[in-house]
């Protein structure tokens, strides 16, 4: 019975899902097609996270989350005024795509950990984060390189930086290196190349 329960929660969590993807696209004036990718920006990360909520995970989406924007928004200040860096319609800071890069994060978490064998509903999240990369193409504020850059930093920040994932291991392992590297100095450094005890 408990399983039965469990699947039929499942079930519904993506037909939710599905519902908020079509209420946003009702909600959008169809001539803007900006608007719809502007939409679908917030809508996919918010839905995943109201997921990972429900499932006792929002504080390491949000972790998660954070990570893939000081990522993004870092490596569009430091890329300054490189020609990479160049938007379509003037100005800078247009690698990656932030809409796109986010639209993405929230649309992998959701289809890996809310609606997991729901093939309809995954295909709709993935031509919403197809469509918010597509709009900034369209409008003029990102090339497509700019766009795929985003997308594979989403991607990259929702799935490699999970829990039990390999590179959120090394990070961990790095973290706690540092800690105790700096709690026991004598311990890790050469002989001869230790700050005096005092």
């Amino acid at each position: 019975m408990r399983r039965l329960r469990a699947v039929i929660a499942h079930r519904w969590r993506g037909w939710l899902v599905l519902g908020a993807l079509v209420v946003v696209g009702l909600r959008t004036d169809p001539r803007t097609v900006e608007h719809w990718g502007d939409n679908y920006q917030i809508a996919l990360p918010v839905l995943a996270l109201a997921c990972e909520a429900t499932n006792g995970g929002a504080l390491e989406y949000a972790g998660r989350y954070a990570v893939m924007f000081v990522g993004l928004h870092g490596t569009k200040r430091a890329l300054g005024e490189t020609p990479l860096n160049a938007r379509p319609r003037g100005g800078y800071e247009g690698f990656p795509s932030g809409h796109t890069a986010t639209a993405t994060f929230g649309a992998a978490n959701l289809m890996t950990s809310c609606v997991k064998r729901q093939p309809v509903v995954q295909t709709a999240i993935a031509l919403a984060a197809g469509y918010t990369g597509a709009s900034r193409i369209a409008t003029g504020w990102h090339d497509i390189w700019q766009v795929m850059a985003g997308a594979i930093w989403g991607i990259l920040c929702a799935l490699a930086f999970g829990k039990g994932r390999a590179p959120r291991r090394l990070l961990v392992r790095a973290w706690a290196w540092r800690r105790n590297r700096r709690a026991a100095p004598s311990e890790t450094c050469p002989p001869k190349m230790c700050p005096p005890e005092t």
